[in-house]
């Protein structure tokens, strides 16, 4: 994916020495005994296995000093992660904390039962301390706070909220953040017309990811006409086919910018580090207000933890998603609001790169996203309409 001799001493160890002297000792008692016609009673060591911790399961958050059992045995997190399978290889997230016995330790856990549904509904804005479990009324589910927050939507702030299975009290099992249900009404781009769109795309952008971001913003490619609904999806996914080489890049691939991107001037500063905040994502989200502003309409701790942006797919595609729902950019009117007010697709150029591209800026970059989003308007069916270049 393009973007990134020891001692030759002999001797025992102490500890080995001193067993093998034990075992001489006992050797010699032995035969004494059994010399004298006594019975010979030979102890054995024991060591009881630890507890197994709740089987590991691939749809679940686990952040730093989780623990999880598989293949027997218990492991901890060392940092945050998801859909990571346990073991001493890949990024080194997991540690092996040893054989582990009952409990657990199955290869295919779904994620544990742990007690019943009785807990209370989520309201918005409550301050909720990490473990805190609760329902969430829009679609019944339950889940647990895996860090402090102040009522993040537990749908949308996968870094607060994990999906918590319990039984009794109408509780279900919570769907994979894997799964690929529609946000209400149905998303417009099916998963083979996504594929037809991005042959070549990274495997990193998925197709499950983008439609979990959805719920993000539940208006976008879901306001007008399905014609208007089919044509704000083109228009999105067309643009993003320009940012990424048609999904191909997670990261911006200039390296030489990366330290550029921190606004020394903000309050918060950059506790990422002077060049965490390079682009990254289907929108290249860049700069460290940018990553607070969308971490923090998104309930996701984005200023210190940017490079959730290009491990996650659900994250990548709602920054995508939230700068074409709120944001004017160089523009006058969001992207979003372009397709759904008639503006034509040549305004969503305008407000993600107008400064650079319009006005005979570039033209052949313009050029670039019209022939996609043409494309894209053709693979849904649906006209291009009016004003398409900027």
């Amino acid at each position: 994916m393009p973007y990134t001799r020891t001692s030759s001493t002999h001797r025992a160890p102490r500890a080995h020495r001193a067993a093998s002297g034990r075992g001489r000792v006992a050797a010699l008692l032995t035969g004494v005994l059994a010399a004298a016609g006594l019975a010979v009673v030979v102890p054995t060591t024991s060591t009881a296995a630890a507890a197994c911790a709740a089987p590991y399961a691939a749809s679940q958050v686990y952040t730093g000093g989780m623990s999880a059992s598989y293949n027997g045995h218990n492991w901890n997190a060392k940092w945050w992660t998801q859909g990571e399978t346990p073991s001493t290889g890949g990024s080194g997230v997991w540690a092996d904390q040893g054989a582990c016995g009952g409990g657990g330790g199955s290869t295919t856990s779904p994620t544990p039962t742990q007690g019943t549904c009785n807990h209370p509904t989520w309201v918005a804005g409550t301050q909720y301390a990490t473990g805190t479990v609760v329902k969430y009324a829009p679609n019944g589910q339950y889940y647990i706070a895996t860090h402090d927050n102040p009522g993040y939507d537990p749908t949308i702030s996968t870094w607060y909220w994990s999906p918590y299975t319990c039984t009794g009290g109408g509780g279900t099992t919570s769907p994979s953040p894997t799964s690929t249900t529609p946000n209400p009404g149905g998303f417009v781009v099916s998963e083979a017309q996504f594929n037809q769109m991005f042959p070549n795309r990274n495997s990193f952008y998925t197709y499950s990811g983008l439609v979990n971001a959805l719920s993000a913003y539940p208006a976008f490619a879901n306001t007008g006409s399905d014609t208007v609904k089919k044509q704000e999806a083109a228009a999105f996914l067309a643009n993003v086919n320009h940012e990424t080489g048609g999904l191909v890049y997670i990261v911006e691939q200039n390296t030489a910018n990366y330290p550029h991107y921190c606004d020394t001037t903000q309050p918060y500063g950059c506790p990422a580090g002077q060049a965490a905040y390079y682009g990254r994502g289907p929108i290249q989200l860049s700069w460290n207000f940018n990553y607070k502003a969308a971490g923090d309409a998104l309930g996701i701790n984005l200023l210190n933890n940017p490079n959730l942006v290009q491990t996650d797919a659900a994250v990548a595609w709602k920054t995508g998603i939230w700068y074409w729902m709120t944001q004017n950019g160089p523009g006058t009117m969001t992207p979003h609001n372009a397709m759904v007010n008639g503006n034509g697709f040549g305004e969503t150029i305008r407000s993600i790169n107008g400064s650079l591209e319009c006005n005979g800026g570039n033209p052949a970059q313009v050029q670039s996203r019209v022939n996609a989003y043409t494309s894209f308007t053709s693979i849904l069916g649906v006209p291009t309409g009016s004003n398409l270049s900027c």
